[in-house]
């Protein structure tokens, strides 16, 4: 009578066993998900997460050669979202080397390279000869009229696409 009743609870120890076995194998990804449930609840509820990336919209885009081996692209960029943005620089796939340029307020007259320009929140920045602009160094041959494609470089936004046209009359 002794072997039937053990029969009968050895596989009761196994099944308790194998339920055992499987809630501690679910406990390790659930506490896991719950942990990070938690630490998303926390960064969230700083304030610091959903921060959207800063709104920038680029027109009026231009390009006008210079009397020398040089021209310079003009653009306005429109930051119409709640942070600040910072252009930190400019390229176009089809133009040569290009940099970003502004006046030299220490010397009159004369421009330096810019290495960050922050356009803030709800403000717009109209490039301009005698301001920032985008230097283009020995660029092709351009006719008026040429539409180039563009891209400027933000901290906030990432790149951001743009068209500039080649003007008809030379600065």
């Amino acid at each position: 009578m002794s072997s039937a009743t053990d029969d009968r609870t050895a596989p009761r120890r196994r099944l308790r066993e194998a339920m055992a076995r499987g809630a501690r194998a679910t406990l390790i990804p659930v506490g896991g998900c719950a942990l990070a449930l938690a630490l998303l609840t926390g960064y969230t509820a700083t304030g610091a997460a959903g921060e959207p990336a800063p709104k920038i919209r680029i027109s009026g885009g231009r390009i006008v050669p210079s009397n020398g081996q040089t021209a310079a692209a003009y653009f306005e960029i429109r930051n119409v979202g709640d942070r600040d943005d910072t252009l930190v620089f400019a390229d176009s796939p089809e133009l040569g080397v290009s940099m970003l340029r502004e006046r030299d307020r220490k010397r009159p007259g004369t421009v330096r390279r810019a290495k960050a320009v922050t356009i803030p929140a709800h403000s717009t920045l109209r490039m301009s000869r005698g301001g920032v602009h985008v230097a283009l160094l020995d660029p092709p041959p351009l006719k008026p009229g040429q539409r180039i494609s563009f891209n400027l470089w933000f901290t906030g936004r990432g790149r951001v696409g743009a068209e500039a046209v080649r003007s008809h009359q030379p600065r």
